[in-house]
């Protein structure tokens, strides 16, 4: 059998339940996901939450900046109903729905086998730099080390779009655990987004042109392990994506859902896919691979 690309859930299985919560993460392990991908956020009173957006609006019953609210104040709302999809008993109440990272930690230790957790610190942060320093302060409290970067089973890697956060964090976590991810920004596109406006497109598509061409430089030195390109990213730029191949990048892929972007990362050589469809990506995989 021919060695088959790892496959993340994308905040767990995300099609299935809500994302972030803990049947969605429940959900991945039972599905036979290698591992798991969660986006952190520090609260005001400095606790790791599993959120991706940096407001509470999208994905709860609640409204405002995550960073503004207690955990106590979170624990209150409703983070899974906006799904429209029943969490069954086994997978918790409503109320245990949101997790922090110390939780997602323990779910993942005591599926008793070994998972890999890709951690994305989540940038612009009120906090800044200290959202980088708790990760590593929760996971060193557990017994993490840099060099093998494991919690017991778990094998964990850190993410960001930030380059300032990856420099951060290549200051105390071996390159290889650490993932710079990178996103294809159309000015153009945002420029003409009818949400912002042309003057407030224009300038936040800047900033993101200069976060991409930051990561990319990251990358093109190889000052990182692992490469994290969406899959248009990986469809618009083969060259780029061959030469990193080459020069021994791992490549962590997102969000690789339909079938045939599936084909296209086998096609490509891509060591580990991100998917909300872990199930189904892994029986592709199977059907594939043989």
């Amino acid at each position: 059998m021919t060695s088959r690309p790892l496959v993340y859930a994308h905040r767990g299985a995300s099609a299935r339940f809500a994302e972030h919560t803990r049947a969605a993460y429940l959900q991945a392990l039972a599905d036979g996901a290698d591992g798991v991908e969660c986006d952190v956020h520090l609260t005001r009173d400095q606790h790791l939450v599993l959120l991706h957006d940096a407001n509470l609006d999208r994905t709860s019953s609640g409204t405002g900046p995550v960073a503004e609210r207690t955990l106590a104040q979170l624990r209150e709302l409703d983070f899974s109903s906006w799904k429209g999809v029943r969490v069954p008993d086994e997978f918790g109440a409503q109320s245990q729905q949101l997790l922090t990272l110390p939780e997602l930690l323990d779910l993942l230790v005591a599926s008793g086998r070994e998972v890999g957790l890709a951690i994305e610190l989540k940038h612009p942060s009120p906090y800044r730099r200290a959202l980088e320093d708790r990760v590593l302060e929760l996971l060193r409290s557990r017994g993490w080390e840099p060099e093998a970067s494991r919690v017991g089973g778990v094998q964990v890697s850190f993410m960001s779009f930030d380059a300032e956060a990856i420099e951060h964090l290549l200051s105390s976590v071996p390159a290889r655990h650490v993932c710079m991810l990178v996103d294809d920004v159309s000015v153009e596109e945002l420029r003409q987004s009818a949400a912002l406006g042309a003057l407030t497109g224009g300038a936040v598509a800047n900033v993101l042109k200069a976060a991409q061409l930051d990561a990319e430089a990251i990358l093109d030195e190889g000052r990182v392990g692992i490469a994290g390109p969406g899959i248009r990213y990986i469809r618009d730029h083969p060259n780029r994506v061959r030469a990193w191949l080459e020069a021994g990048l791992t490549f962590r892929v997102w969000t690789v859902d339909a079938p045939e972007d599936v084909e296209h990362c086998l096609a490509v050589g891509v060591q580990q896919i991100t998917t909300n469809r872990p199930a189904e990506v892994l029986a592709q995989l199977g059907a594939a691979l043989g």
